[in-house]
């Protein structure tokens, strides 16, 4: 007898179609040197596994889905992406996010990408979201791929269990919270088109550290993750501003409700969202970095994301009225594009004696969602990837080309 999969990653896994194949993918750049031994690879993966054994399991039945041990064929899992001359990564990672994962097999893999035009090669490692959220998908890495190293863990975005507040309390202050978070609904969203199973995906990278000094330099200190939003937003703005009026856009922003000492390879999706203003129509980027900075800091006080998920889960129970108000939270309206974001090794790290030196990731766009942003940190690099259907969003590499712009703009506008 299989172990049932819970309410959220059920929820995820009947999300997938034939247009939304609901894995993401984490991509590691590898620094040049000898063309890494696939089979050392699988052995040295195939080794570390029982650190995550989720790994090691498939899911089964469709309408009361169940996690159960599967025979692992690491041959299937970890694969060398064939290509007679040196590769194009988007287009090598847009076709992998394109292709769906084997239900047959446990929900995820490994692809060794090169050699890359300047010589490089890369993995690209795809995980079902029904499997690992953000958190969980960087505790995979951490123990499946990247050699061992003695930093901890980041607890950002996991919280402490014994810091609950009390369901009343959070049931009290839920008309505040739904306001805040649902009562703003944004313009018809430039974003809000059907999707095929075509993806597109363009990068961009901001400094680490320098990201830091930004939001430092704020009169209210800033976050990196307020910085990736003020990026974002500049983004956005640059892109549509030269097709037209700019709209009222909403940025979903998950929030990782992980619990400190959990198991987290075991623990699936543990994560809630909030709502902000990506402030699109403020042409300063110091100005609408502390616009969304103040946004952040007032969901965070009043713990908005916890409380939604209380919400969410009591809808879950009401029928065709909770899943109407799910239906509206979820809609084009309420957020235009979700920007998520996790913090990957904060040390440097490597695979089969090669030092990892970006890492990105990307999450699938969704129906009338179709443009997607989500990123990761390492040790100097916030990676920021742009997941786009190109059917929906032509030219996804504009928004990662207006991304180098905004950062700049943020950067030298600190002086």
């Amino acid at each position: 007898m299989g172990e049932p999969l819970s309410a959220d990653d059920a929820r995820i896994l009947a999300l997938e179609s034939d247009e939304v194949r609901g894995h993401a993918l984490k991509l590691l750049l590898l620094e040049p040197g000898e063309a890494l031994d696939l089979e050392a690879l699988r052995t040295g993966v195939l080794a570390r596994l029982g650190g995550f054994p989720r790994a090691r399991q498939r899911v089964a039945g469709t309408a009361a889905p169940t996690w159960e041990d599967a025979d692992l064929d690491i041959a299937a899992h970890v694969r060398r992406f064939a290509a007679a001359d040196p590769v194009e990564l988007r287009a090598v990672v847009g076709r992998l996010m394109a292709e769906p994962l084997d239900r047959a097999r446990p929900l995820w893999t490994i692809d060794l990408v090169g050699p890359l035009a300047d010589g490089r090669e890369a993995l690209a490692v795809r995980l079902h979201h029904a499997m690992a959220d953000g958190i969980t998908a960087v505790r995979f890495l951490d123990a499946v791929v990247f050699e061992p190293h003695d930093a901890p863990v980041h607890e950002v975005g996991i919280r402490d269990p014994d810091a609950r507040p009390s369901r009343w309390r959070e049931w009290e202050r839920m008309p505040r919270t739904l306001v805040r978070e649902l009562g703003h609904p944004g313009s018809r969203s430039p974003f809000d088109r059907p999707i095929t199973a075509r993806r597109a995906l363009a990068f961009a990278d901001l400094p680490l550290g320098e990201a830091h000094v930004v939001g430092a330099s704020r009169p209210d200190h800033a976050t990196v993750n307020d910085v990736l939003l003020a990026v974002v937003g500049g983004a956005v703005r640059r892109v549509l501003e030269r097709r037209g009026p700019l709209p009222h856009l909403n940025a979903q922003v998950p929030v990782s409700l992980h619990e400190a000492g959990e198991d987290a390879a075991t623990a699936g999706n543990r994560d809630s969202f909030v709502d902000v203003d990506l402030c699109v129509h403020e042409g300063d980027d110091l100005r609408r970095l502390d616009l969304l900075s103040a946004q952040t800091r007032a969901r965070k006080r009043d713990r908005d994301a916890r409380s939604l998920d209380e919400l969410f889960h009591a809808l879950a129970a009401a029928g065709p009225v909770g899943a109407a108000v799910r239906g509206f939270a979820d809609g084009p309206r309420a957020f235009a594009l979700s920007v998520s974001n996790v913090p990957g090794p904060r040390v440097a790290v490597a695979v089969s004696g090669r030092r990892v030196t970006h890492v990105y990731t990307s999450s699938e766009p969704a129906p009338h969602h179709a443009l997607r942003v989500a990123a990761i940190s390492n040790d100097r690099w916030l990676g920021v990837g742009f997941c786009v259907d190109p059917t929906a969003v032509p030219d996804v590499e504009a928004f990662a080309d207006a991304a180098h712009e905004a950062w700049e703009a943020l950067r030298v506008g600190i002086g």
